[in-house]
């Protein structure tokens, strides 16, 4: 899909209808002005025939039916024009790139239902759990419904719900090395700062920063900003103090969250949609060309070619089996022979003749059977 092609001709056209208008409302302007000037001589002149007859004769040259329907009969050019490009470029059919996959519908609502929750939008995602049927999803929705809180309580500059979930997690944060408690605190530290309340700002210090003294660099930046309270501004590390690390904390709070839950940061059904998006220009391309080779799309079972996807869509390792060079999948997955090579089950099955005899592996000298290779996982 050219989408540069798309852009020229949409600000092509765009130029034009801007151009259109201008030339329009000139002709309009014009004869506003030719009648503005034939009413104003009428209150002072006793002939109207004669000024009437002016103005019709100005009206004549100037001539703003012809003028506005040549102007819109140009710009009409132009955007016909651009449906046709729009239809070159993109494909208006994306379902000739169906296929006939089996999805087990039930994890699909979940994941639609999770999505709802992750969002914040939980009755969206209650009506979908009831309405098809789908065993209770309770934890997921609590817990999801306390990040929400958490998240809510941080917009307005509450961190007691943050720093009451931290507490009770302390020890599976420190397990994947995350340092958000101390954040919370300096955070903390910084608001009262920013109030002027250098008193209770040394209280706090003392009370919940002195724990974390290891931290000695980041402890030490946040503290000496009490020197310059009252001009917080002209502070060497002002920048500890920006508003902007509010929304900075609750997307780690989000992130560290979802980490200890076992749910991905993102989520599944945007990554989903993505990668679908991605490769819908390829998949489209090949069900075009099997359309023409008069070959069956929906009954295939493997693409005849690697659909490339960015690495932000790569969770899993590939494997091209170097003998058949088809590409591992669940029906035909890789196996690790004795002497540690690998070849994608089918083909093993047919060195050894359907399991039946003694094979010697492609690569080395080693012989092996069907029952010593074992499945890969990636």
């Amino acid at each position: 899909m050219e989408v540069t092609t798309v852009k020229d001709a949409f600000d092509h056209v765009s130029k034009k209808q801007k151009l259109s208008s201008s030339r329009s409302q000139d002709v309009i302007d014009q004869v506003s002005h030719e009648i503005q000037q034939a009413l104003a001589k009428l209150q002072s002149i006793d002939d109207p025939k004669l000024i009437l007859t002016e103005l019709r004769n100005k009206l004549n040259t100037i001539s703003p039916l012809n003028q506005l329907e040549m102007s819109q009969k140009e710009l009409n050019l132009h955007l016909t024009k651009f449906p046709k490009i729009l239809e070159k470029n993109f494909n208006p059919d994306i379902s000739k790139a169906y296929r006939n996959v089996d999805f087990d519908f039930h994890i699909v609502n979940q994941i639609i239902a999770s999505h709802f929750y992750r969002q914040g939008l939980f009755d969206l995602g209650d009506c979908l759990i009831n309405e098809s049927g789908e065993s209770e999803t309770n934890f997921i929705r609590s817990q999801f419904l306390e990040m929400h809180q958490i998240l809510e309580a941080i917009k307005v500059k509450n961190l007691e719900p943050a720093l009451s979930w931290v507490c009770c997690n302390r020890e599976k944060l420190l397990l994947s090395g995350s340092n958000l408690e101390l954040k919370l605190h300096s955070l903390q530290f910084a608001e009262l700062l920013t109030r002027g309340n250098k008193e209770d700002a040394l209280v706090y210090a003392r009370t919940h920063l002195a724990p974390f003294a290891y931290h000695t660099k980041d402890i030490l930046k946040i503290i000496v900003c009490i020197a310059w309270i009252g001009k917080l501004e002209k502070c060497p590390h002002s920048e500890l103090l920006a508003p902007t690390h509010w929304d900075k904390l609750a997307a780690e709070l989000s992130r560290e969250f979802c980490n200890l839950l076992g749910e991905s940061y993102g989520s599944p059904l945007k990554l989903a949609i993505a990668a679908g998006i991605e490769g819908l220009p390829t998949l489209l391309k090949l069900a075009n060309v099997m359309a023409a080779k008069k070959q069956d799309w929906l009954a295939m079972k493997q693409l005849p070619v690697p659909v490339e996807l960015g690495k932000e869509f790569q969770f899993h390792s590939i494997f091209v089996c170097p003998v058949s060079r088809d590409q591992s999948s669940e029906e035909n997955p890789p196996m690790l022979m004795p002497c540690l090579h690998v070849l994608c089950k089918q083909s093993i099955m047919k060195l050894s003749k359907g399991s039946s005899r003694v094979f010697k592996c492609p690569y080395c000298p080693a012989e092996a059977s069907l029952a010593q290779c074992k499945q890969l996982y990636v």
